[in-house]
């Protein structure tokens, strides 16, 4: 069983946020966390203690077989670091995740929003209905 949580910290205008990507068992989990103001590292080190197991994750995507994680080399991991931080990205498996678990809240919304109306709807038939028979009961 091989797992791994990163945290990645950036500025999305005007807040700054989090994202969480967890890979358990060649599953692909993300959680997105506005911070607000930038975050010094003893407030993102007390998150992690206090209210890491409390976060919403999206649901798991699959991850290949294939990528193993070795040892990078310092050199090469700073680079790297340098490169994702000077590019903006289009579409990683975090946003991608992200997104998904946006459309998913956004179908549940829907759902219980049209609930809601039809609800109001009936109500509003039958107060409709009551009125309209004590209307015709007669004097």
């Amino acid at each position: 069983m091989l797992s791994s949580i990163k945290l990645t910290i950036f500025f999305e205008n005007p807040f700054w946020v989090g994202v969480f990507e967890s890979t358990e068992n060649n599953l692909f989990k993300v959680c997105k966390i506005t911070f607000g103001s930038e975050p010094k590292d003893g407030e993102v080190y007390y998150f992690i203690l206090r209210k890491f197991y409390s976060l919403n994750f999206s649901n798991a995507l699959s991850v290949d077989k294939n990528i193993v994680n070795k040892k990078i080399n310092p050199k090469r991991l700073q680079r790297k670091i340098k490169k994702e931080t000077n590019v903006n990205f289009i579409g990683t498996k975090s946003q991608i995740a992200l997104k998904e678990q946006h459309k998913e809240v956004k179908t549940k919304r829907k759902l219980v929003s049209k609930e809601q109306k039809a609800e109001k709807i009936q109500r509003k038939f039958e107060i409709k209905q009551i009125k309209k028979l004590e209307k015709h009961k007669g004097h």
